[in-house]
């Protein structure tokens, strides 16, 4: 059997505080795991389940005592290294228009697939992370999902909210039938307005170095800098082993700036920012 993975990203987030939630169930050959991954802006934790402890039905996630879905999160989870316990509940889901893949989700073979599930919702609830408290009453909220056998080799993830607007993007190696390109995937919510900027639209990424990207279609351009990362380690698939180490910031200090034509419609520098850059600086 193929390796495997499939998980989901949920962002929690006050004026305050961050925490991150990362659900998910991988295998390789006959070998079969789920995990939990907590992140925080003071560190990040992998609790490693047995197999039989993931269940799915109903368009929820459940981890032993832990349940995810489009209500909400419950947490129990107590280690030596981590204790965690609370609920958080979610307001109405901002879900994308279609697919973020778009024809891209009819490719067979992709080693690495995204979906968005909600660009934006309110969260409420507390939680407790080796007795800190995390309290969310409406905030904001973000939730996402991957699946396939290995996260990309190269790769650069943003996602940000911000007042009267949300935006992800992500643009990674693809490898396609012996030959590699940068993909484009972008969604960026404004004032009401769902904005697309992907590879099957013309998008393309004019700029990746140092932490600084930018991105063209058409008369729409999105430039991104990463200013201060605050990284924390995270597990990564690799032909759905858990074995490799990113490094994502679940709150860091970037810039953004969304133009149309000579019209700049917004930008803003955030301490907010969710980051993970595995390119080489």
């Amino acid at each position: 059997m193929k390796g495997f993975f499939y998980g989901w990203y949920f962002k929690c987030q006050s004026d305050t505080q961050t925490l991150a939630v990362i659900p998910a169930v991988h295998g390789t050959g006959k070998k079969r795991t789920c995990s939990v991954q907590i992140i925080t802006n003071d560190g990040s934790w992998i609790i490693p389940f047995s197999a039989d402890a993931f269940r799915q039905s109903g368009g929820y996630i459940s981890i032993g005592q832990n349940r995810f879905g489009k209500k909400g999160i419950r947490l129990d989870i107590h280690t030596p290294e981590l204790n965690i316990k609370g609920k958080l509940h979610f307001g109405p889901l901002a879900p994308l228009k279609y697919d973020i893949m778009g024809p891209f989700a009819l490719v067979p073979h992709l080693e690495c697939r995204h979906s968005v599930r909600s660009m934006r919702h309110s969260v409420c609830g507390t939680v407790y992370v080796n007795e800190k408290k995390y309290s969310f009453q409406n905030a904001c909220g973000y939730w996402e999902g991957d699946r396939g056998c290995s996260f990309p080799k190269e790769y650069a993830w943003t996602q940000c909210s911000f007042p009267g607007g949300s935006l992800m993007l992500s643009v990674a190696d693809i490898p396609i039938a012996g030959f590699h390109f940068n993909g484009v995937i972008c969604a960026i919510l404004w004032q009401g307005k769902e904005y697309r900027l992907a590879t099957y639209l013309g998008a393309k990424a004019v700029q990746i170095q140092d932490g600084w990207i930018r991105i063209k279609q058409g008369d729409l351009e999105l430039e991104v800098r990463l200013l201060n990362k605050a990284a924390n380690p995270l597990k990564a698939p690799t032909m759905g082993d858990m074995v490799r180490t990113i490094h994502e910031s679940a709150a860091c200090r970037a810039y953004y700036r969304f133009r149309k034509g000579k019209i700049t419609l917004f930008a803003f520098e955030s301490d907010k920012a969710s980051f993970e850059y595995e390119y080489p600086y």
